[in-house]
């Protein structure tokens, strides 16, 4: 069970804790968000493709006309 302190002591470790953190510098937050919209993209554009294929596959099964 972990020890009570008071809310003075917890804000204290908080802020050192925080000042522990090796933040990210402008220049690798950029590029990791360019990377993340970049892979949203493909992966929207292939899961799109896909469905549409698998739609017209389905559509050909069930012999659907288009």
């Amino acid at each position: 069970m972990a020890a009570k302190s008071n809310p003075f002591t917890f804000l204290q470790q908080v802020r050192t804790e925080t000042s522990k953190v090796v933040w990210p510098s402008r220049r690798e937050t950029t590029i990791s968000t360019v990377m993340v919209m970049l892979m949203v993209v493909f992966a929207s554009a292939f899961f799109f493709i896909a469905d549409m294929v698998f739609g017209y596959a389905m559509s050909l099964i069930q012999g659907a006309s288009l």
